[in-house]
Order: C-alpha cells, then structure tokens, then sequence
C-alpha cells in the first residue's frame, strides 16, 4: 500500500492490428468487460480474436460483438459461448455520446486494445472513420519512406 498513488502497469493481452490500417482513430475511451469465469481464464491465456469485432448499442448499453473468445480447457461443464456479446462498463454520458457521434456518417466505434489492469480486463475502444484505398496506401508509403530514413540515419552514426 506504500505505492497507491504510483500508476499500475498493464498488460496488453491482445491488439487489434488490422484496426490501424483499416481506420482513423478520432478519439479513444478505456471500458470495463463483463465477463464469466472462463472467459477470464482464456483472456489470460491470451486466446482471443477481434476479428470482424465491434461496438453496439442496445438500449443504454453497449456490447462488443463478434470477438472470439475461446473456450477454456479447464472449465468443465461451465463453458462460455465463444461468441457472446459481452457487455462494455462505460459512464452513461460516454454510451450517449459515442451512440450520437456513430450515428454520423462514416463513423464506427471499433475495439483496438484489450488489457489487464490490477486484475482487471479493460478493452481499449476507438471511434474511427474507415480508410479509403488511397489513404492505406499512402500510409504504407510514408512508413516505408521513414523506415528507410531511420535505416539511413543509423548507418551514419
């Protein structure tokens, strides 16, 4: 308890990589997870995919659907389904603005980052607006052009 104020390291036990390429990140927000006991086994075995996930709002709630997660070894006759919704633990004010700014045009709210921190799963969620074809090929071509500078600038020295 000497270290209460100190800020508690994470652990990030999945990242949405596809998530960088696909979209522009306009704002980000940390929720909490509703989860059952298997499904917090699995997470800390690392076994989950983002793939075709996403935010969605029901009522005043929201739900990350579509993540995978699997199911644990261990569980017995308590499994989870793999596919649930699970519910997101975010402020009222945050779930009726992000429900307001995805009703926009264009706009989504993706998850990008799921972490544990003091014991607890945080999923990192991000609302975006989709990339166009041009714009993920400019964005290759900028990262390979300041790869090759840092290559360049480390072989000066």
């Amino acid at each position: 308890m000497a270290n209460d104020t100190a800020k508690a390291p994470s652990k990030t036990v999945a990242l949405n990589r596809k998530a960088r390429h696909e979209y522009e990140f306009l704002d980000t927000y940390e929720a909490g997870l509703s989860l059952s006991g298997s499904e917090v086994k699995s997470l800390r075995d690392g076994k989950v995919s983002f793939k075709d996930s996403h935010v969605d709002f029901r009522g005043n709630e929201a739900f990350w659907v579509g993540a995978h997660i699997a199911p644990y070894e261990n569980a017995g006759y308590a499994q989870h389904d793999p596919e649930r919704p699970r519910k997101l633990l975010l402020h009222a004010r945050e779930i009726d603005m992000l429900r307001g700014r995805k009703e926009q045009k264009g706009l989504s709210v993706i998850p990008v980052k799921l972490t544990l921190k003091r014991g607890r799963f945080k999923l990192e969620i991000a609302l975006a607006r989709g990339k166009r074809l041009h714009d993920k090929k400019d964005a290759l071509k900028q990262r390979d052009l300041d790869r090759e500078a840092k290559r360049q600038l480390s072989e000066k020295y």
